[in-house]
């Protein structure tokens, strides 16, 4: 049996989607399109959406990413390639400065964003869905369409990398077997 959702409920799904857009495309205007190309495919569709009475609300933002991440990696494909979208820093971008560490707090931003640049779009739509939208991981796997095991390893790859190209000094930790 199908459900449905009212335009208000998609609605309140609106800053989240744009949140993660922007992570994704890097830049606001990408972002703006990504997301109304996903408000527009979830209207759509909304017929396929069915309601997960074990996430509640959060049943209908998760169905939101799968379609977003669909439409991602569709907009790739037609730009025939699967690297990192260029990132675009605007300076309209940068959070406003309140304290004598905010000078420091563009500049770590920009890091940031350039090394979520170089990882692999799979790697990076992991570490986005778990650390900046706070899915659980069976919901990012749910999201993406694979097992949790690949969401658990593309996320721990993800955070390696992520580690290593925010602090190159850092040495390398040995992997623990673990039996």
């Amino acid at each position: 049996m199908a459900s449905s959702f009212t335009v208000a409920e998609l609605q309140a799904q609106i800053p989240r989607l744009r949140r993660h857009a922007r992570a994704l495309t890097g830049s606001r205007e990408r972002a703006d399109d990504l997301t109304q190309d996903t408000l527009e495919r979830a209207w759509n569709k909304r017929a396929l959406w069915r309601a997960d009475p074990a996430l509640g609300a959060r049943s209908l933002g998760a169905w939101l990413f799968a379609v977003m991440h669909s439409v991602f990696i569709n907009g790739l494909r037609r730009e025939g390639r699967f690297e990192a979208l260029d990132r675009v820093v605007e300076p309209a971008d940068q959070p406003e400065a309140a304290s004598a560490a905010s000078v420091e707090t563009p500049l770590a931003l920009r890091d940031l964003e350039r090394a979520l640049d170089r990882l692999a779009p799979e790697q990076r739509a992991v570490l986005l869905l778990v650390a900046l939208e706070g899915l659980a991981y069976d919901e990012a796997a749910a999201v993406l369409g694979v097992p949790i095991g690949t969401v658990m390893s593309r996320l721990s790859r993800a955070r390696e990398r992520l580690r290593r190209l925010l602090d190159p000094e850092e040495p390398v930790m040995p992997m623990r077997r673990v039996k």
